[in-house]
């Protein structure tokens, strides 16, 4: 699984005071830690932080660079912040995210080719999230459809199926994981998953957990690659477990470590 590090987020008191202040010393240190952990991409969201968010993108890309070589996560909503992350980046790169209607994703996928650039899409479009799988594989297969017609490898496309908090939406895990297996049949290649974890457990009183048991099944199910607090060693641990028990590691009395390398 592609561990994306989830911690260094505007969202975060300290982070969001970090870029307020150019404090570069709790940047630099949450990057060296997550790389460690294992990480293999950093997500850097500046959220709320800012009034100039495209500075403070490019600061928060130049200050992670000069900590770690690890690839970026450039995360927003919003296309000139991704642009102006992108400028300043020297390491491979992750878009997160583009909602997946056709005119959005006409803007991010040529923009994705330019810098060699992974593209998060988001099965949401102007309706909203669909509340059942047809439509969201359904979305997928447009998404799939859409980067062959602009030439877009299918490495480098990341669906991600939206979870939602499991207090509002208890069915949207099954959902989740039949959207996971059926997206692996839209093509050959298929294009990989993604998922947001941390949003599964929002507002329950015990988020560590349903996170730890919502990745193994969404692994076990197929997945590539999940927006994760990395620092969670019990997380990083369950996971790392799980593919090595679906073979996909290389079972070793210290194949913990070597998970996270």
């Amino acid at each position: 699984m592609i561990a994306v590090g989830e911690r260094i987020n505007g969202m975060f008191n300290d982070v969001k005071k970090a870029i307020q202040t150019r404090d570069a010393r709790i940047i630099q240190d949450l990057a060296r830690r997550q790389t460690e952990a294992g990480a293999k991409y950093l997500d850097l969201n500046v959220g709320t932080a800012a009034e100039d968010p495209e500075a403070a993108m490019r600061w928060l890309v130049e200050t992670t660079q000069a900590a770690v070589q690890t690839p970026i996560a450039i995360d927003s909503q919003r296309l000139r912040v991704i642009k102006a992350g992108l400028e300043v980046a020297r390491v491979p790169v992750m878009i997160n995210s583009t909602k997946s209607d056709p005119e959005q994703l006409d803007k991010f996928m040529p923009l994705a080719l330019e810098h060699n650039a992974a593209l998060v899409c988001l099965t949401i479009t102007a309706e909203g999230v669909p509340q059942d799988v047809n439509k969201r594989v359904e979305i997928c297969a447009n998404i799939v459809a859409k980067a062959q017609e602009h030439g877009m490898p299918m490495d480098k496309v990341f669906i991600d199926p939206i979870v939602l908090p499991i207090n509002v939406a208890q069915d949207q895990p099954k959902y989740i994981i039949e959207v996971i297996q059926q997206t692996k049949v839209l093509s050959d290649p298929p294009p990989r998953t993604i998922v947001g974890l941390s949003n599964i457990s929002q507002g329950t009183s015990q988020r560590a957990l349903i996170n730890r048991i919502a990745l193994v099944m969404f692994i076990a199910a197929g997945l590539d690659a999940a927006i994760v607090d990395v620092l969670d060693s019990d997380l990083m641990d369950a996971a790392i477990t799980a593919e090595m028990l679906l073979n996909k590691q290389i079972y070793s009395d210290s194949f913990l470590k070597a998970g996270r390398m």
